[in-house]
């Protein structure tokens, strides 16, 4: 399944404060970068590819292993140790299903030990009350569970295993009974789209934390339902809905793979005449767009390190590198920091660096990484009295 993201707030990248916004707003200056390392703030980790589930989407198209090179125990400890050595990052132990892992629980055991913000995305259907309390135990601090419908029919078909839905709502008990804190996930596509507001009224009923959509990225087996996409104008529309539901909901809300989410709601406070602050807007206020190889990185069941799971550009492997080298100079890392290097619409556009477009989506659709966003309809205008 697709990883889930957990912001605890990331300083945008970029020039000095004072150019980035002007009164929560971006301002124009897009020519000076400064290229210090990041903070790495977040880490997906496929400690396993394989997967009970066969998603339509799926970046990592998993199914049932074993899958040869994958970490072992002893590899995948001394990676835990290297990643404290220079971060303290959130660290996802993502799949393919990470449940079909036997170790890991002694990995977020080991991570929590090591002062690490340690969280899970299963799937939900392998969760029962033993492995919700080994969970628990562990130090996991919080679960992702996807549901991309609202009904078991649409949710199933988008699964392909018929009662994955009542399968994923039987974990969410198991994980409410052990006391463990979860979010819903929901990849966004033109046959679910019109479901969102079920689906957020049905997280909202089950008690989630939060709600993360996320908007399809044709990686993977997701290459096979590029015509499901959603198009530019009508990803606009979800978006500016998701807006709109801030404060209607006792959840956190966040857009991933949806960059322009951050312009948007840079538009719509200035229309209501609100400052983007922490104050009223919360993480969203301290976040951006596309944070692939900026505050965040992806490790493979392998240990290839790409600047996302849908971003399939190598960076380097913990096997024979040291994180901390790929991090701070993997020249596909330095390059997305690198804010005069984008071009296009993305290049010139007032928002860079709140947004950045969506790098995946761009690379899987023209080769350039740092081409512009294709499915943004945003017309840059250059103005910065009109983005502040």
């Amino acid at each position: 399944m697709g990883f889930g993201a957990w912001d605890l707030g990331f300083q945008v990248l970029g020039p000095s404060k004072n150019m980035i916004e002007e009164n929560g707003h971006p301002a124009k200056s897009v020519e000076t970068v400064n290229l210090k390392v990041p903070t790495l703030r977040m880490i997906a980790w496929e400690v396993t590819r394989s997967c009970n589930l066969n998603c339509i989407h799926c970046r990592a198209a998993a199914e049932r292993g074993p899958y040869p090179g994958e970490l072992g125990t002893e590899e995948a400890l001394r990676l835990i140790e290297e990643i404290v050595s220079f971060s303290q990052p959130v660290v996802i132990l993502t799949g393919g299903e990470p449940l079909l892992r036997p170790d890991v629980y002694d990995l977020a055991r080991y991570g929590t030990q090591k002062g690490l913000r340690m969280v899970m995305a299963p799937n939900g259907t392998l969760l029962d009350a033993e492995k919700a309390a080994r969970l628990k135990a562990s130090g996991i601090q919080r679960v992702s569970i996807s549901l991309d419908g609202a009904a078991a029919e649409s949710h199933d078909r988008f699964r392909q295993v018929e009662g994955a839905f009542a399968g994923a709502l039987r974990g969410i008990q198991f994980l409410k009974e052990a006391g463990l804190e979860f979010q819903i996930n929901t990849t966004v596509t033109q046959k679910n789209f019109q479901a969102l507001p079920g689906i957020l009224a049905l997280a909202v009923k089950l008690g989630a934390v939060a709600h993360h959509i996320f908007l399809l990225v044709p990686t993977g087996r997701g290459k096979e339902m590029k015509e499901e996409a959603i198009e530019g104008k009508e990803y606009e529309k979800i978006l500016h809905w998701f807006y709109d539901q801030r404060g209607k909901v006792p959840l956190q809300l966040k857009a991933t793979c949806a960059p322009h989410y951050y312009r948007i709601l840079r538009q719509r406070a200035r229309e209501e005449g609100k400052q983007v602050t922490p104050q009223t807007h919360g993480l969203d206020a301290m976040t951006r767009g596309c944070l692939g190889g900026i505050g965040f990185l992806f490790i493979s069941h392998v240990g290839d390190v790409q600047p996302c799971g849908y971003l399939e550009a190598f960076s380097g492997n913990v096997k024979r590198q040291r994180l901390k080298d790929i991090w701070e100079s993997s020249p596909v890392f330095l390059q997305l920091r690198d804010f005069s290097a984008y071009r296009g619409r993305c290049g010139r556009c007032e928002y860079l660096r709140v947004c950045g477009g969506c790098r995946a989506r761009a690379f899987e659709q023209s080769g350039d990484l740092m081409a512009e966003e294709p499915l943004c309809i945003y017309q840059p205008g250059g103005n910065p009295a009109a983005a502040s």
